[in-house]
């Protein structure tokens, strides 16, 4: 795939301005009708960055497993999560937001600047921070934090599919696709179902009228 390549033309102007430590921030699974959203923050060592750093989207899953290995030796990386139940309570954004507070408050220490993928900084992170649309592939700090995002929840929804099978997960990561539509028509609506979605919440709806009028 053709265009430029993130760099770190981000964390070294903040540095020049007086900022010490600076963590890229991004999340993974915002849009999937299951399982949580994760959250990914890192701060990069300029000495030790692993090359090939990008989106995480523009990364194969086999790279993406590698540089999550050698991000986690040569990085500080912090993850947090949010809960179907927390994305039902506070809604998708609210929820991201959530998940990206806990993921710096897991960091060694406070940053001093936040840099995040998205249209909004977050409220609450604790630290400054700007955002930046399409940041995942402008910076390469919030492309590690991409990288570490996707892989951890892509493992966690293939450990769910061990758990729940049926669904597809382990390759659709929670996704509508085909199978996981077939899924639920047969199998029905499990915990970790993201209630307040459109698909599952008008499939709760009809199994309710379902069995009141049954009853």
């Amino acid at each position: 795939m053709t265009g430029a390549l993130p760099d770190f033309t981000l964390e070294s102007s903040a540095h020049d301005h007086g900022a010490r430590t600076v963590c890229g921030v991004d999340e993974a699974g915002r849009g999937p009708w299951a399982g949580p959203i994760v959250a990914a923050a890192v701060v990069l060592d300029p000495a030790n960055i692993p090359p090939g750093l990008n989106d995480s989207k523009k990364v194969s899953a086999k790279r993406r497993d590698a540089l999550f290995e050698k991000l986690a030796e040569c990085a500080q990386v912090g993850v947090g999560q949010a809960s179907v139940d927390e994305i039902s309570a506070y809604n998708v954004s609210r929820a991201g937001y959530l998940a990206m507070r806990r993921a710096i408050a897991e960091l060694p220490q406070v940053p001093d600047l936040a840099l995040v993928d998205g249209r909004h900084a977050p409220p609450g992170l604790g630290c400054n921070a700007r955002a930046f649309i399409g940041g995942d592939g402008r910076s390469l700090s919030i492309a590690a934090a991409s990288i570490v995002a996707k892989v951890t929840r892509d493992r966690i929804m293939v450990a769910l599919s061990q758990q729940f099978p049926g669904y597809g997960w382990e390759n659709n990561k929670g996704y509508g696709t085909r199978a996981h539509v077939s899924g639920l028509a047969s199998l029905g609506v499990t915990p970790h179902h993201r209630k307040t979605f459109r698909p599952i919440h008008d499939m709760l709806w009809q199994q309710a009228e379902t069995d009141f009028e049954s009853r």
